[in-house]
């Protein structure tokens, strides 16, 4: 094997050394600062990416509290409004039922007056009929014939009584 002789030892360190300083120079002077440049704006980049990722992180918890406030201002005023039409239909329910209960009370009104008049008018026609009757009784039963002043007295007194 060629690298085991010892002769040619020297030379394949010194082109060893050689080579490792030259590769050593490219190295440091080429491809290090562009890798540098590269993981320093991928850095910047990351950087960026996370100022902004927090920046609409913020904005969008703002926004969260914003929306949450309108939530709950919206039901507030929809409660409010909840409770207004509520009064308002109590209200309104409470002056119908009153308007019902005057209604009813005038209808009730006016139909004792109606009953009033037919039991009066009735009691009159009664009146009359037993008036009729009682002097055709009479005229029947004596054989005379009764002043109508008279049978409406006595017909007067015996409703009276009754």
């Amino acid at each position: 094997m060629p690298q085991l002789d010892l002769t040619g030892f020297a030379p394949q360190i010194i082109w060893l050394v050689i080579t490792f300083i030259a590769l050593w120079l490219l190295m440091a002077r080429v491809a290090l600062p562009r890798i540098s440049n590269v993981l320093e704006e991928r850095q910047a980049r990351i950087d960026d990416n996370l100022d902004a990722a927090q920046n609409l992180r913020n904005e969008a918890e703002a926004e969260l509290e914003a929306y949450e406030k309108t939530l709950a201002d919206a039901r507030e005023q929809a409660r409010q409004a909840i409770q207004q039409a509520h009064g308002e239909a109590t209200a309104d329910a409470a002056a119908r039922q009153e308007e019902l209960g005057q209604r009813l009370a005038n209808d009730v009104k006016d139909a004792e007056a109606r009953i009033a008049k037919a039991k009066d008018d009735a009691i009159g026609s009664i009146r009359d009929v037993a008036a009729d009757t009682a002097s055709a009784i009479t005229e029947r039963l004596i054989g005379a014939t009764a002043s109508s002043e008279a049978v409406a007295a006595a017909v007067d007194a015996a409703m009276k009584d009754k």
